[in-house]
């Protein structure tokens, strides 16, 4: 039996264990010991115990063993009585630095009770280890053992409130300043709800929060913890508590706080937005609670504030105002948080958008952007992201079926209709395998990015998949461009001048101006692999300025030499031509080298004078008045049709080496050549052959009505002054 209180001494009788009733609010009591008797007197002395309101309930351990694998799976624990000498005897000591250290449980308070003192001396345990209280099992008579549980249980309480209300104010702090994140309100909420129970020492639930918009926006249940918690998402009007639901309402109609029935806090800021937060508290609220409250409200409306800005911030940040798709930003965090079924990215690229601003402005080419960004959207389902991630290139996430060259040429195979036009657009396209793929985000980016530039390059209108050789390539292209920048700056860059030949006379009557590079080494790089490096980059409109002056300078020469019927062609990049300002540049270059514009002539590639019409016309039209030639280069390699052909204002063709190398000149019928000479005729046109190596086809070319003639039969490209020297030779 039990002695009552006046007694120091505790009787162990055999009896069956007590178990609390669980059903309510508990503290759980841990009690871990080797002697069975000292678990069953422990739960004689304390089985009917209420400490604060609130009953025990005890757990068992009979060593140390078994207490270190009930504490990894138990975090609740308020209090552990727990022996010294159990298995060894320092058991006790080495499994309250399990729990301090290994754990981190800095809550859980630790009553140590020994039968063996002189193992674990008292003063020197306390002041090294993180316990409660030390106490001889003699010493724990019924009131001790309970006092000693009564202040180990408060300062538990006082330990869990203070990292409630720590965890409270980290979320709503946190909350306020993830700009990143759109879930920020959420989590703003979240820690409303946190920060009040620990405010009103109730326990993590009985509360929820309401957004709603004052202007009458539906509320919505932004945040709840414990029992409440099945109604995050849910609407206001579809709660099944009426009491509840009854409360939130009035406090958000009212605009004001609740103190009466139950207690309703409402929150507002300057927008159209409010917060209502409801605490379901089982006592009335004291004064000093209520003032507490009011202060409380006042520093989380201003939060709450800054919550709403954040949100406008990120809006701003993460979204695209002109076709309200997400930005390059977003998608990348999309990217780099994207689901398992999101195994494919896709960089979409409108071909010509920037002709279509500089020809039609800027204003048209926006609702061009939002007819693509619309049909984008319609054309995938919701699972596959679609952003705009430059001023003209989209971005795709999705499922690898989905995601699909195909299924982007869809988008594009019909006009877009903008402002009352129909409007032919392609896309060039370039994707990545995210299958195994472990990159971050902004490095899946840039490899997309490498296939849609390979595409760009090789397949235009087409798409292309990344491969690391593309990497391997890009690296070696921004080695090469660097490197080309430096010849630039170093005048490793020179000009080589092959002459044309009148095919009837054998006389020279011009000369195409053709840029070379040469390395520091030695080395000569060839012209197709630094001039599209040149485009790409932006340099080919200071390298061909450069040529274009440098061309002219020889020309005006050539004048001072005697040499005044004599042409001077110039390729001219697409890039350059789109310039705005590249007819009054040729014009002062004209003018500042003092030479005739009759003498010189623009060469522009078939593709370029096919790409964008309209462009090309205006142009022609300017270089008309100006007064200089413009050939068509490469004739017979692109797709230019007869009628496009006769509205260009050109006065002469040049033909591909492609048809006049080999056979194709001797053959009886000549192919190609024969037939683009023919049209020529047709359209009034001069004509010029490039590639003549040999006699036979100088001849063939003749015969067939070609006016002029380029080659190595007749010449290789020569510096100025050897061209110089073959042109008084040739007319001597």
């Amino acid at each position: 039996m039990i002695q009552d209180d006046r007694d120091d001494t505790i009787a162990f009788v055999d009896e069956t264990e007590a178990v609390p009733d669980s059903g309510g609010a508990c503290w759980r009591i841990l009690i871990v010991d080797d002697e069975p008797d000292v678990h069953e007197v422990t739960l004689l002395a304390l089985r009917s115990v209420s400490i604060e309101g609130r009953s025990l309930a005890f757990l068992h351990a009979r060593s140390a063993a078994e207490a270190e694998a009930l504490l990894r799976q138990e975090d609740d624990i308020a209090v552990v009585l727990l022996d010294v000498v159990m298995e060894t005897e320092d058991a006790g000591l080495r499994l309250v630095r399990f729990l301090r250290d290994e754990l981190g449980n800095r809550a859980t308070r630790i009553i140590l009770r020994t039968g063996q003192p002189g193992y674990a001396p008292e003063i020197e345990t306390i002041r090294v280890y993180d316990i409660n209280d030390y106490k001889t099992k003699s010493e724990l008579t019924r009131v001790r053992l309970y006092t000693s549980i009564t202040v180990a249980i408060r300062s538990y309480w006082q330990i869990h409130q203070l990292e409630a209300n720590r965890r409270g104010l980290e979320m709503i702090v946190n909350a306020t300043m993830e700009l990143s994140r759109p879930r920020g309100l959420r989590r703003f909420a979240e820690g409303v709800v946190t920060q009040l129970c620990a405010l009103l020492s109730i326990g993590e639930e009985g509360l929820v929060c309401a957004a709603a918009s004052v202007a009458g926006v539906s509320p919505y249940v932004l945040a709840a913890a414990g029992r409440y918690s099945a109604w995050i998402g849910q609407s206001l009007d579809s709660i099944p508590d009426d009491r509840v639901r009854q409360v939130l309402e009035d406090a958000l109609g009212k605009r004001q706080h609740t103190f009466e029935k139950s207690t309703c806090l409402y929150f507002s800021t300057s927008g159209n937005h409010a917060l209502a937060a409801f605490v379901d508290i089982d006592h009335p609220l004291s004064d000093v609670d209520r003032k507490l409250l009011e202060v409380f409200c006042s520093n989380i409306a201003v939060g709450f504030e800054n919550v709403q800005l954040y949100q406008k911030v990120y809006d701003l940040a993460f979204e695209d105002l002109l076709v309200r798709l997400p930005n390059r930003n977003s998608f990348i965090g999309l990217i780099e948080c994207r689901p398992a079924s999101a195994d494919r990215v896709a960089l979409v690229d409108i071909d010509g958008f920037s002709d279509i601003n500089s020809i039609l402005d800027q204003a048209f080419g926006d609702q061009v952007l939002e007819a693509v960004a619309k049909r984008l959207r319609a054309a995938f389902p919701l699972s596959v992201a679609v952003a705009r991630v430059g001023s003209d290139v989209f971005g795709l996430l999705g499922n690898a079926d989905e995601v699909t060259p195909e299924h982007v040429a869809q988008v594009f195979a019909q006009p877009f209709s903008v402002n009352d036009q129909d409007l032919r657009l392609s896309a060039t396209t370039g994707l990545i395998s995210l299958v195994g793929n472990t990159e971050r985000a902004v490095e899946i980016m840039k490899n997309t990015g490498v296939a849609l530039k390979q595409a760009k390059s090789f397949r235009r209108g087409k798409a292309m998949f990344y491969e690391p050789a593309h990497a391997i390539e890009a690296r070696d292209r921004m080695r090469l461009l660097n490197s080309l920048r430096q010849a630039f700056s170093a005048d490793y860059l020179f000009l080589q001048y092959q002459p044309f030949i009148d095919l009837a006379s054998g006389r020279v009557v011009g000369a195409e101006a053709l840029l070379r590079w040469k390395t520091e080494e030695g080395q000569f790089v060839p012209p197709d692999r630094f001039i599209p490096l040149a485009e790409q980059s932006g340099l080919m409109v200071a390298l061909g300025n450069w040529v274009m002056r440098s061309a002219l300078q020889f020309l005006a020469r050539l004048h001072s030499e005697g040499i005044s019927d004599f042409r001077m062609a110039i390729n001219v990049s697409h890039v350059q031509f789109r310039e705005p300002d590249f007819v009054e540049k040729l014009e002062a270059a004209i003018a500042s080298c003092q030479v005739a514009p009759s003498a010189v002539e623009i060469e522009l590639t078939e593709s370029v004078a096919i790409e964008n019409f309209a462009l090309i016309e205006q142009k022609l039209v300017a270089l008309r008045r100006v007064g200089v030639a413009v050939a068509i280069d490469d004739f017979g390699t692109g797709y230019s049709s007869l009628s496009i052909l006769r509205r260009l204002d050109v006065d002469r063709l040049k033909i591909d080496r492609a048809f006049v190398s080999g056979e194709q000149c001797v053959a009886e019928d000549s192919g190609i050549a024969r037939m683009v000479l023919q049209l020529a005729s047709q359209l009034g046109l001069q004509t010029i052959a490039e590639g003549i190596e040999t006699e036979a086809q100088r001849q063939t070319l003749r015969e067939l009505g070609c006016d002029e003639g380029q080659g190595y039969l007749f010449s290789r490209p020569l510096a100025a002054d050897a061209l110089l020297d073959f042109v008084k030779q040739g007319r001597a």
